[in-house]
């Protein structure tokens, strides 16, 4: 590393120091909080401040070696000063301590990038099907496994909370929950929300023409504990009816299905996959308190254009995110421009190249953003 490259590190190591310094200080304000007893009485808050603390700490630490590397290059410096012989033994640390500094700037650098608060959350997925009839049913299907492999490729846990299928296996609606000890599921799923489309030859399809239909996503953060999301009794409509579906399996003879409203917002939330209307209830309660916070934070964000307002709430096939190619073996995300021909391993589960070059194009528009 030459004396310019070593000056330009030490410049913007101080330009950055009020940014973090900052930081630093509500990294030790979540660090007193979290050793207070009473704060994890509330399960919500814990996990909110847990999962900030991890953030910053990441922030602290890197910070941390960088003032060591820094001192170590200051009084090494000196001693070269003070005695040439020394001179020899001061560049090769600079060489060697000025690589892993530079490194580590570009860390500090991408950890700064403000990120979505919701970023690190587990996430809940909806996938619905659109135009297209039968074959957008199972499009629809083939999504719901290409992110259920995804997820287990990447050791996020899954869970369906409720699904409808067709009689030729695929998905009307299915919501899936995604969960993860250390992964942010959200942070990497939210770029799937919006219009999917397929382009191939459907199973129905008796003269082998290429078919064009869609299929929808919705991404929401789940609430971490019920107490984050408050549903007073007296703040819900429970309507029970009877499950539909195919197959008449006992699922479809009683009143277990649910719909729940929340009456101050409108929204709604039902599920029937369960035999047990107690069971059904409380996954409806759960994709409920994720729609609210998904609300809520919308509201918070509507002066500026967030992510979360992009994902398309119609099926419409005009109004798409990706494109899934068959005949071509091309997958093509519209909002980056990325294209690959290995859609076969897309479908299996392969996402995270798809996925980086979205949360890479946000990293860079974010830090345009600070300047």
């Amino acid at each position: 590393m030459t004396s310019e490259q070593s000056d330009a590190a030490a410049q913007e190591l101080d330009a950055l120091a009020t940014s973090v310094r900052s930081l630093l200080d509500e990294h030790a304000q979540v660090e007193q909080e979290l050793a207070d007893p009473q704060v994890h009485s509330s399960p919500g808050r814990a996990r909110t401040l847990t999962r900030r603390y991890a953030e910053l700490d990441r922030i602290a630490q890197v910070w941390s070696r960088l003032q060591r590397i820094a001192d170590d290059l200051d009084a090494a410096h000196d001693m070269a000063e003070a005695d040439a012989s020394f001179q020899e033994e001061a560049d090769e640390l600079e060489a060697t301590l000025g690589e892993e500094r530079s490194a580590l700037l570009v860390d500090l650098r991408d950890l700064l990038v403000p990120s979505d608060p919701d970023d690190s959350r587990d996430a809940i997925l909806e996938i619905r099907a659109g135009e297209g009839g039968d074959e957008s049913a199972l499009f629809a299907g083939d999504l719901a496994r290409m992110y259920e492999r995804w997820a287990a490729s990447r050791g996020w846990t899954t869970e369906i909370l409720d699904a409808a299928h067709t009689d030729l296996g695929g998905v009307r609606e299915l919501t899936l929950a995604l969960k993860s000890s250390a992964d942010g599921v959200y942070g990497w799923t939210k770029f799937e929300g919006g219009v999917h489309r397929v382009q191939r030859v459907p199973v129905t399809e008796s003269q082998g023409r290429i078919h064009t239909s869609a299929a929808g996503v919705l991404v929401f953060p789940e609430a971490d504990a019920p107490d984050e999301v408050d549903l007073p009794d007296g703040d819900l409509r429970i309507d029970v009816y009877r499950s539909s579906g195919p197959g008449g399996q006992s699922v479809n003879t009683t009143d277990s299905a649910v719909r729940i409203t929340h009456l101050p917002t409108g929204i709604t939330a039902s599920c029937q996959n369960e035999k047990s209307q107690l069971q059904n209830k409380e996954a409806a309660l759960r994709m409920l308190r994720a729609r609210i916070l998904a609300a809520r934070a919308e509201e918070a964000a509507a002066a500026q254009s967030e992510q979360r307002r992009s994902q398309v709430r119609t099926v419409d096939r005009s109004e798409r995110v990706r494109t899934y190619n068959f005949p071509e073996n091309r997958v093509t995300d519209h909002r980056t421009g990325y294209k690959a021909h290995n859609l076969d391993q897309v479908l299996d589960g392969r996402l995270d190249e798809v996925v980086e070059s979205l949360r890479a194009a946000q990293r860079a528009e974010r830090l345009e953003d600070i300047g």
